[in-house]
């Protein structure tokens, strides 16, 4: 589905896409934050393999599991882990968030960059379900990318950019932040914070709630 993002692909086989090179850094401030001490961080939509390589040699102390429904992506994915020789990432697995039950049982933290645009509708809707069986009590599901609020856009370029997904393909575009805390909250899942990002981006750092509060 992310294909059209690739930048180019590099003599060894690796994939690059130049907006994972900008929005690592901020990216991983705010995940500094929001993650558990250790445990299995769980990536949803890993892409070309640029963001778990940065994180995971950022954060050693956690596991991290990449996963990707394209399989050209997952040999980028493996072939970005080598290059750092990060010990701390499993071989990623086929994860199509539509397709329940997940090949997981089990994380405490959930990542999910520059997804739900570029998918679906019931894609995101997958996506609160799957992290529902997954994660424990407060888990996290952290999403990253350009959001409306309030169904409106924040910027004009994030306009542009819906009109774009759109004309791509109709079943894309940009989410509404109020659309996917209301499909959080019927999943078990509070909308904690909503960080605003470089370039128009929003963080959402949902939290699961215990069942009595469900």
């Amino acid at each position: 589905m992310r294909g059209w993002q690739i930048g180019e692909s590099l003599p060894d086989g690796r994939l690059l896409a130049a907006a994972a090179d900008r929005n690592q850094a901020p990216i991983l401030e705010v995940l500094q934050r929001e993650l558990p001490p250790s445990g299995l961080v769980l990536e949803i939509a890993s892409g070309t393999g640029q963001h778990v390589a940065h994180f995971a040699k950022s954060l050693p102390q956690l596991s991290w599991q990449p996963s990707d429904p394209d399989p050209e992506f997952r040999r980028s994915i493996s072939l970005w882990t080598a290059l750092e020789n990060l010990a701390n990432v499993n071989v990623p697995i086929m994860l199509d968030v539509r397709q329940q039950p997940w090949p997981i049982a089990a994380a405490d933290a959930i990542v999910c960059i520059n997804m739900v645009h570029i998918a679906p509708w019931a894609a995101a809707q997958a996506l609160f379900e799957g992290a529902r069986q997954v994660l424990p009590h407060e888990g996290l599901l952290y999403l990253y990318g350009p959001f409306r609020r309030g169904g409106d856009h924040t910027s004009p370029s994030n306009a542009r950019f819906d009109a774009d997904l759109r004309a791509r393909d109709p079943e894309w575009g940009l989410r509404d932040v109020e659309a996917l805390a209301a499909v959080g909250s019927d999943t078990g899942f509070a909308l904690a914070d909503t960080v605003a990002m470089p370039a128009n981006n929003l963080s959402l750092v949902f939290r699961k709630r215990n069942a009595a509060a469900e």
